[in-house]
Order: structure tokens, then C-alpha cells, then sequence
């Protein structure tokens, strides 16, 4: 398939008397195509197609469809439907009246190349420059981060389910790429009467003793498929098939092989306290999609999949609390609609610490790097409370308090209690006594410092009890470098006063943008498979979210009162 650039086409002039007759106030679609239709041009696309072959359809316009399709939360079928039979939707595409579409296969096709061509933020990243440029979103201002979990595409399967699902998904790929091989190298009738259908808990032994000789049958027939297809006279393609590599990583982590004293080998399955087991971010889920992981969020939250991270500017919402001349200077500013400035799609393993630096680079990136960043507990860390400042961004996130017996139950003596002589290398405890160890270690892949206090010391001490419970008898500390003790010291004093908790509540605004982008988008449930595919649903649902802020910008009219309550109405316009 080859690309002619030419971008959207212009709209005829039949459909554009029959638009405007139909939609006399304009619509999403209309007012798209006629303030953003510059935005979905073929050039990005390029390097995704080639120069030779049949023209194929427009890739701005596919985008624009992509788009439209996140805004109305649609599926490719109800989408391919609506470029054939509504009027606003041939306007915003350019087409006529008459004209018969396309078919719905033709957008999996599209969303695969994107993905095949790492352009899944391609469309994202255009509608942010026009906005740029429009001056809706500028650098130096407000910005706030908040993440929430995705559910993955396929369905939940206990470690029965996977084992023998596992097996299945590698026969069903062998029976396509090399059924004679696969007639010869297993009995098939068996193997058909146990994996024919799919391995479901509904119908599977209820007794344990039946599901453990069942889950051993399961390994056994993995370990034998597997041997088969690494044996040497098997074709070598055979163990490049992604399903056949996904059975035998399941094997590895399910089962364990050995050799019993009689000399027989027993396939049985790990047990975590005894042969453990890989740790979740590395464990397989599914055999089909083998980037969903589990993961938990407090006790209440379990879910397979992934986590994305939204970040907004928030420049149009200043605290009360500001004074009066810096309320007129942003007059201009509480003009711009609320837009999105990022989105990171990661594995629901991830923890949010770990996304702060790539979304602050990102941002960076795009020539938006934030004045002031608003996040919550789960993303600062000192090293980056300094980085951040460094670069000139101040982040406005609460830290974690010390976690320590004595901080937690507030009867003993925590760290702030010593007091540390940096130069000196010595700390002193709140009785007087001195340090007699300073060992700089690494810890978790980071600097710290460890403080020893000597026994002697201690264990005369009269209020040892207050301070330390160690077996050991003395107590010991563990530091940050000065520079981070500094800055974590500094966050914890601050974050107590009324002025900063103030400030802070500026950041519960993006609960309200997560909340508009489940009802629009549907944005934690996963529509495709594998992290990739999954990048490009938020990557284009953000993109949604954007264009449907710009419209109720545009139109000081930001919801359809027939279409919500009252009290969402009021959520989203606050958000936007």
C-alpha cells in the first residue's frame, strides 16, 4: 500500500448545503473539521507507508475517524457506519453524499501500522501543537498528574486456567503453521478431546484432588510439546512461534521437573513457599496478551492489565487564596479550556514513582515543561522533588512521612529528634550520646547512609524502650545524602502549613478529567491487546478528551443537557 499525500479532502458543496441545513447550531464533527482540520494531514504518517503499490485511504483521514470514533465511544463497525450515514460525519471527512464508505476492517489495519511504526502519539502530539501555537496550552504554568488502572482485553484466569490455556493457544497456532508436524509429534484425538475447548473453571473437576491431577496433566502435555518442538529433527521456525515461546515461559513459571528416587520424572506445580514462583512483573497473565499483569491498589482494589497517567494543565482554576494582581494578570489565562498534556500508558506494575521522571521529560520534550506540578503521594521521591527543581519545576505533592515505629506511633523518637552534623559525620541522639558508626552504603539502587549508635550506649540508656526495640540493642538510622535530607525536610515542613494545603487542593480537579474520560471513552477498559495497542486507545482517547474540551470551549456550551445529570455537567465544566 502506498501514500499519495493530500490530507483531508474539501468538502462538497452538496454536503456542505445538506450540513449546514441538518445542523444549523454545527455539531462536534462539523465544528472538527472546520477549526482543526489542519491537524489531520498525511505527512506524520509517511514513513508508515510505502512509495509503491494501490493508493490506500487516507491516513489523516482515518485519524480523524479514529478520533471521532473515541468521542462517541464507538466500535469500529458502529464508526465505518457512521462515515456512510451521518451527514456531520461526510462533512468533517470530506465526502459525498453518495459516497459508500469504507469497511470497519479497514481501522484494526490502520491502528496496526500506527503501532508497527511507533506513531500511536502521533495524532496526540499534532493536536497539542496546534494548541500550542492557538496559545490554549503555554509552558511555565499549572499542571497535574493523576493515574489510574486499565482492565485488560482478555479474561482472568486462575494459574489452572493459564496452564492449560497456555497449551491450547500454542496447538491452536500449530494446527494452522504445521498440522502434518503436529499430526505426527502428538496424539491429536486426545489432544482435541482435552484442549478443544477452552479451559474454563465452570467446567473443570470440582474436587482439589481432580484439578491437581488435572493441573499436572496440564504440565505434562507442555513439557512434552515443548520437547517435541526444540527436538532436533523438528523445523527450528517452529519455536519462533509466539504462542509455542508463551507456553513454554508459562511451563517455567508453573511447574517444576524432577526426578523422583525411583528414577521417574514428576512434573508437579510450584509452590510459592517451597520452589517460588517469578515476581508479578514478570509473571504471564494470559497467553494472549503478555504484557497484562495483576496488580492491587490498597485492599480493596485487584485488577489484570495496565495503569495510564493523565496529566492536565490546570492554569484556568487559580486558588482563591492569590492575591487580587496576579488574579488580573491570569484573566487571559483562566480563558484556556483545561487540556490534556500527557498521557503514559504503563504496566499495572509500574508504581506511579517510577512514571514521574519519563512524564516530566515528555513534557520537556514538547516545550511544556510545568512551573508547578501537582501529584499525589504516590510520585515524588527527594531525588526527583530536586531534579524537578533544577529544571525549574516545582512539584506540589505531598511526601511520605518517616514510616518509622517511633514517627508512626508518635511516642518515641524518630529521626527529626537527632540531630545530625553533616560535616562531622556524627549524629547525636535526643540523650546525648554520639553516633560511633557513619556507613555510606547503596540501598534499593540508591545513595543512603546508615548511623549506628553503640550498644554500650544504648542498652544503658533509661529511655531505651521510647527509642528502639531492636534485637541488636542500639539504634540505628538510615539517611539520605544531605542534599535529599534537605529537600525531603524542607517538602515534610511545608506540606503541615495551611498555605500549602490551600495550594494542594488545586490537584483534586484531575479526579474529575479521569471520571470524563471513563464516561466518553471508556478509558479503563481495554479495547485491544498488548501494551502497544493499548498506548494507541489512550494516546487517541486523550486526543477525544481534548477535542471535546475544545468544542465546549469554543461553544460556551460544554455538555448536552438530555444526555447528563446536573451534577456531572457541573464536574465536567469544572474540569474543563
Amino acid at each position: 500500500m502506498s501514500l499519495r499525500p493530500m490530507g483531508l479532502p474539501p468538502v462538497p458543496e452538496q454536503t456542505v448545503r445538506v450540513a449546514r441545513a441538518a445542523f444549523p447550531q454545527g455539531s462536534l464533527a462539523i465544528r472538527v473539521r472546520d477549526r482543526l482540520g489542519e491537524v489531520f494531514t498525511d505527512e506524520p504518517f509517511a514513513e508508515a507507508f510505502g512509495v509503491r503499490g494501490a493508493p490506500g485511504l487516507s491516513p489523516g483521514m482515518l485519524s480523524l475517524v479514529t478520533v471521532l470514533q473515541f468521542a462517541e465511544n464507538l466500535t469500529d463497525r458502529q464508526a465505518a457506519a457512521m462515515a456512510i450515514r451521518a451527514i456531520d460525519w461526510k462533512y468533517a471527512l470530506g465526502l459525498e453524499l453518495t459516497d459508500t464508505g469504507f469497511d470497519h476492517s479497514v481501522l484494526p489495519r490502520f491502528r496496526a501500522r500506527l503501532v508497527g511504526n511507533g506513531m500511536e502519539r502521533v495524532v496526540f502530539d499534532r493536536l497539542l501543537e496546534y494548541c500550542v501555537d492557538a496559545g490554549l496550552v503555554a509552558t511555565g504554568g499549572k499542571q497535574r498528574t493523576d493515574s489510574t488502572h486499565v482492565v485488560s482485553a482478555v479474561r482472568d484466569l486462575n494459574r489452572l486456567e493459564l496452564a492449560g490455556e497456555s497449551v491450547r493457544a500454542a496447538l491452536e497456532a500449530l494446527s494452522v503453521a504445521a498440522p502434518d508436524w503436529l499430526a505426527r509429534a502428538v496424539d491429536v484425538p486426545e489432544f482435541a478431546h482435552r484442549y478443544g475447548p477452552r479451559v474454563d473453571s465452570w467446567k473443570l473437576p470440582g474436587s482439589k484432588v481432580k484439578r491437581d491431577q488435572l493441573s499436572q496433566v496440564y504440565g505434562q502435555d507442555a513439557l512434552r510439546l515443548c520437547r517435541a518442538v526444540w527436538s532436533p529433527d523438528a523445523p527450528a521456525w517452529l519455536r519462533e512461534i509466539g504462542a509455542v515461546d508463551i507456553m513454554r515461559q508459562v511451563l517455567v513459571q508453573t511447574y517444576t521437573v524432577r526426578t523422583s528416587s525411583r528414577g521417574k520424572e514428576v512434573v508437579s506445580k510450584r509452590e510459592a513457599d517451597e520452589d517460588g514462583v517469578p515476581p508479578g512483573h514478570l509473571r504471564l497473565a494470559s497467553p494472549y496478551d503478555t504484557d497484562a499483569r495483576w496488580s492491587a491498589k490498597g485492599d480493596d482494589l485487584f485488577w489484570l492489565g495496565y495503569k495510564v497517567h493523565l496529566t492536565e494543565s490546570c492554569d484556568n482554576t487559580p486558588p482563591e487564596a492569590e492575591a487580587e494582581a496576579e488574579a488580573e494578570a491570569e484573566a487571559e489565562v483562566r480563558g484556556r479550556p483545561n487540556l490534556i498534556t500527557d498521557v503514559t500508558t504503563t504496566l499495572s506494575t509500574v508504581p506511579d514513582v517510577k512514571a514521574t521522571a519519563p512524564i516530566q521529560q515528555q513534557l520537556a520534550d514538547r516545550g511544556l515543561p510545568p512551573a508547578e506540578h501537582y501529584l499525589d503521594s504516590g510520585y515524588p521521591s527527594a531525588e526527583l522533588i530536586e531534579t524537578a527543581r533544577s529544571r525549574g519545576t516545582v512539584m506540589v505533592t505531598p511526601v511520605l512521612l518517616d514510616r518509622s515505629a517511633q514517627a508512626k506511633s508518635h511516642a518515641g523518637y524518630d529521626k527529626s529528634a537527632f540531630r545530625i552534623d553533616w560535616k562531622a559525620r556524627r549524629v547525636r541522639c535526643p540523650q546525648g550520646n554520639t553516633s560511633t558508626g557513619w556507613h555510606p552504603v547503596r540501598q534499593r539502587e540508591r545513595d543512603a547512609i546508615v548511623v549506628e549508635f553503640a550498644k554500650t550506649d544504648c542498652q544503658a540508656c533509661p529511655v531505651r524502650p521510647e527509642c528502639t526495640s531492636a534485637r541488636r540493642g542500639n539504634r540505628m538510622l538510615t539517611l539520605y545524602p544531605e542534599h535529599l535530607h534537605t529537600v525531603l525536610a524542607a517538602a515534610r515542613a511545608e506540606q503541615k502549613t495551611k498555605t500549602w494545603k490551600d495550594k494542594y487542593a488545586l490537584r483534586a480537579g484531575v479526579e474529575g478529567t479521569i471520571n470524563q474520560a471513563l464516561d466518553i471513552t471508556g478509558i479503563r477498559r481495554a479495547r485491544y491487546r498488548g501494551l502497544p495497542k493499548v498506548r494507541l486507545q489512550h494516546a487517541f482517547s486523550a486526543t477525544a478528551i481534548n477535542v471535546v474540551r475544545l468544542d465546549a470551549h469554543w461553544t460556551e456550551h460544554p455538555l448536552d443537557r438530555s444526555r447528563t445529570s446536573n451534577l456531572t455537567r457541573l464536574s465536567y465544566r469544572l474540569t474543563a
